[in-house]
């Protein structure tokens, strides 16, 4: 396995006409999508423009970095300096078999995204709403090869029926229990699973550790390292489970999301124990002053800023996200076409 580190991140214009109209093309005869919230609300693709403090956060805190893989349906920032050395563009058809396009459920590309041709064997993947706040090293991401990252246990609960995403997450626990046995993942990697350094979260884990099965794990919903290998190894076990995902055009309950190659990851002992207080993750909401101050104080190295309010201030939230961002990252990175 070699020691480069390449970032993927992912990306889509919701305001992109050609992709309105194709989207509700096939939304049309995805009915039993219909509904079902995290599926289709309109409202997770909508774009808060804030994509260029994204590259201005990597060139200022992750110089390091071997290639940026950038991910969308075949749209892109008007002001994206495509022939920057580093940046790889990516659609989904240069890496997706056909037969699952197009595509516009993101478990059937995060599971599929192995399949980038170049892509390194260890590589970070952030979705759109993840930024670094400060310097980062590669030692933050990954140590000998194994992914840094959190092993807390945790219950996984769903609002109602119809919500998607919790379903994901126990698709994915119930296929984590079919290939590992909690008591022996737990006494064999005792040390990975309670170590201090989760601080108060390890509380969680150590309760839920006379539960026969795993009820799931806390995901800090920030930026995820894992290693491709392990997302062979998943498809080679579950592959008409992954298959049936991948075939999905919108998120669907029957679909496992790719958390589950990262709890796949952490049950075979693959990682190194990350601080929790590394990254954290925000759900914007009417009141959004603590995370405008966690950006301005850069008060942790990644953040997630999560959009699943349809009730948010949307015009005025972006205006504070941007003067936010503006304040610790306001210089035009490499990656940006000149004014």
């Amino acid at each position: 396995m070699n020691s480069k580190i390449d970032f993927v991140i992912t990306w889509v214009d919701g305001n992109d006409p050609a992709w309105q109209k194709e989207r509700a093309v096939y939304s049309k005869s995805s009915c039993t999508d219909e509904g079902q919230r995290g599926g289709i609300d309109i409202h997770r693709y909508r774009d808060w423009d804030l994509m260029r403090f994204w590259f201005r956060g990597i060139e200022q805190f992750a110089q390091w970095v071997h290639r940026i893989y950038f991910v969308t349906c075949g749209h892109l920032p008007d002001w994206l300096n495509t022939e920057h050395p580093k940046l790889v563009v990516v659609k989904h058809e240069d890496f997706m078999p056909k037969e699952y396009l197009p595509t516009f459920n993101s478990n059937a590309i995060l599971v599929n995204i192995h399949r980038i041709k170049g892509l390194s064997d260890t590589f970070v993947l952030f979705n759109d709403d993840m930024f670094l706040l400060r310097k980062v090293t590669e030692d933050d991401f990954f140590r000998h090869g194994l992914p840094r990252e959190e092993a807390l246990l945790d219950t996984l609960v769903k609002q109602d029926g119809q919500d998607i995403f919790a379903h994901c997450l126990m698709n994915d626990a119930g296929i984590i229990n079919q290939h590992f046995d909690k008591k022996r993942v737990l006494i064999k990697y005792w040390h990975k699973f309670l170590t201090p350094i989760y601080g108060k979260q390890v509380i969680r884990t150590i309760m839920l550790l006379p539960f026969r099965y795993f009820s799931g794990f806390r995901d800090p919903h920030i930026p995820s390292s894992y290693r491709k290998d392990v997302f062979a190894d998943v498809w080679n076990a579950e592959y008409d489970l992954l298959d049936n995902t991948s075939r999905h055009k919108f998120r669907n309950l029957e679909d496992v999301n790719e958390w589950l190659i990262k709890d796949w990851q952490l049950c075979e002992g693959k990682f190194i124990p990350r601080k929790h207080s590394w990254g954290h993750h925000y759900e914007l909401g009417v009141d959004n002053t603590e995370i405008l101050e966690t950006i301005r104080k850069q008060k942790y190295a990644a953040v997630c800023i999560n959009d699943s309010d349809s009730k948010i201030d949307f015009e005025n939230t972006k205006e504070l996200l941007t003067q936010a961002f503006g304040e610790i990252l306001p210089d035009q990175s490499e990656f940006e076409l000149k004014d």
